[in-house]
């Protein structure tokens, strides 16, 4: 039976993704988490007593513990990462470097030492930039335009060396803007929905016009699992988008959100525009339905009503989070 390590197991795509495999699969799941801001155990409240998931509260940049953990699976998902952009070009670069980056080299040169089936690893569609065509597929140009953004693309290109020169087997999985059940209210879609439901103004970068695709996060944890699924020469050493091929702008998605909660449009509020702001992405989903078979199964419009009744549903969860932080606002 394959064991498989989640790292950043407490994030919002990693806990749906460990809630998925729980329930669709019969894998073992260790939960490696070193529960900063963005991991909250409480994402895995419901599962923590499952007998199928171990939690290891811990880093991914101790490399002692980190060779202890990978030596007992059989497959690795990196999902840990400081994620948010905001913080990024605010805060400075260090923690994203260090994390992203060295984190990733430090879990690498670990399945070098304890071989894996598989190590994938969960880059971003940031890594693009601004979309020069459209679709962006898994051979648009890398142009990050943000501290964040570079940091992801430089573990990405890191993990790729690694096939080329050691030959270990690497998969790069770019997933574009995930939104769902759980997502730290910094981010764009849960941050309207919680002004809309607390009637404060959506805070909206520029004129709004930035658009993005959209992917439902339970569609991204059937994604990752057919990359496991998959048969190893058939994804080893391949960069594979996870996304709809639609995307919708900022602004809609402010419409979007007022409309389905019954509030008026003046509740926007148009503020200034983030530095280093990508204009535009659209994901190419031909090669991984290739690879893979997969597609995206939920709509926007079906995964926005989920969302939205998931935050009606658990006010203390978000409004925990919100009453122990500093409020940051996000456009990605």
């Amino acid at each position: 039976m394959k064991r498989v390590l989640v790292t950043g197991g407490a994030g919002f795509i990693p806990s749906n993704f460990i809630r998925h495999l729980l329930a669709k699969t019969p894998y073992d799941v260790v939960s490696l988490d070193a529960l900063t801001y963005a991991g909250n155990v409480e994402n895995l409240k419901d599962v923590m007593s499952h007998e199928r998931l171990s939690f290891v509260h811990g880093d991914i940049r101790d490399a002692e513990l980190v060779r202890d953990v990978v030596a007992q699976c059989d497959v690795i998902v990196n999902a840990a990462a400081e994620s948010h952009v905001e913080k990024s070009i605010e805060h400075g670069a260090s923690e994203f470097v260090t994390t992203n980056v060295e984190g990733t080299q430090i879990l690498l040169d670990a399945i070098r030492a304890a071989p894996v089936e598989r190590f994938i690893l969960i880059s971003s569609s940031e890594v693009y930039g601004t979309a020069e065509r459209a679709p962006m597929d898994e051979e648009h140009p890398l142009n990050p335009r943000s501290p964040y953004a570079a940091t992801k693309a430089g573990a990405d290109r890191l993990a790729y060396s690694y096939f080329v020169t050691y030959g270990l087997p690497i998969v790069i999985v770019r997933p574009f803007n995930n939104y769902g059940p759980r997502q730290h209210p910094e981010k764009v879609i849960p941050r309207f929905v919680t002004q809309g439901l607390r009637d404060e103004p959506l805070t909206i970068h520029g004129d709004g016009h930035a658009s993005r695709d959209w992917l439902y996060v339970d569609d991204d944890a059937e994604a990752i699992e057919a990359v496991i699924a998959a048969p190893l020469d058939a994804v080893v050493g391949e960069v594979l988008n996870v996304a709809t091929g639609i995307d919708i702008s900022v602004a809609a998605i402010a419409d979007s959100v007022l409309d389905l909660l019954g509030k008026p449009e003046s509740l926007k509020a148009f503020v200034t525009e983030r530095p280093g702001q990508v204009d535009r992405h659209i994901g190419s989903t031909d090669k991984l339905e290739r690879l893979t078979g997969w597609r995206a199964r939920t709509s926007f419009e079906d995964g926005l009503a989920r969302t939205i009744s998931w935050y009606r549903d658990n006010e203390a969860w978000w409004r925990g989070i919100l009453e122990s932080e500093t409020p940051r606002v996000s456009s990605s």
